[in-house]
Formats: structure tokens, sequence, C-alpha cells
């Protein structure tokens, strides 16, 4: 019997604890901030792909036959790159509904080279 009990409160403990993990990952860390432009860091830029990436929505944007589209995932194959050779760009200063505004001075900025490109760090539009 004292099994019995002893593996019942177990079981209550742990379910307790699993609960209360599963109610601690679930709160939102606040966005991180650039100090400089006290703009939130809301958008990657895929100079590869020519994309974003919206940290707020979770959602790409991209360009598909001359129109601008936001989906859950890039197409496969699309522009015949991929999203984990980890090149990819923090908008620091643009935290605004529409980064794609912005593209042609960061095609300019951040251009994709295919071998021997650095990971980059930061962007700023007024740089």
């Amino acid at each position: 019997m004292k099994k019995l009990n002893y593996l019942f409160t177990s079981i209550l403990f742990f379910a307790f604890a699993i609960a209360q993990a599963q109610a601690t990952s679930k709160t939102q860390t606040p966005p991180l901030v650039d100090p400089l432009t006290n703009c939130a860091i809301r958008y990657y830029y895929y100079p590869n792909l020519e994309a974003y990436y919206d940290t707020k929505k979770n959602i790409y944007i991209f360009n598909q036959k001359g129109q601008w589209i936001a989906a859950q995932e890039i197409p496969a194959g699309y522009r015949g790159y991929s999203l984990y050779n980890k090149v990819s760009v923090f908008i620091t200063d643009y935290d605004d509904e529409n980064p794609t505004q912005f593209i042609s001075q960061h095609k300019k900025k951040y251009p994709y080279m295919h071998k021997g490109r650095p990971t980059l760090a930061t962007a700023s539009i007024g740089d």
C-alpha cells in the first residue's frame, strides 16, 4: 500500500511539474530591440533568396512572379537556394509592416556571393 501511495504521489508531482514547464514555455519573451535605432529586431533578410522572415508573424516574405507573397514556408527549390546555409541579416532599423520597400537597398548592401561569404550580423537601411 505504501508503494502505491508513493507511486500516486510521484505521478501527481511529475504531472504538476510538467504543467508548470509547459505554462512557462508558452510565455512570450519581449522582442529584442536595437539600442541605436530603438526598433524591435523583427526581420531577417536572406541575401541568397532576396527574401525576408518576419519573426513577429512567423512568415516568410518572398517575390514570386513579380508579386510579394507571405507564407509559412519558402517553396521547395525557390531560387535554387537553401535557407540553411546560414547567410542571413538582421534588419535593425525597421520594424513596421513592409520591409520589401527596401529590397533594392538590401540587395546592393548585402549581395549574395556563392562561396566565401561571411555570415552577416546586422543591417541598417541608413548605412
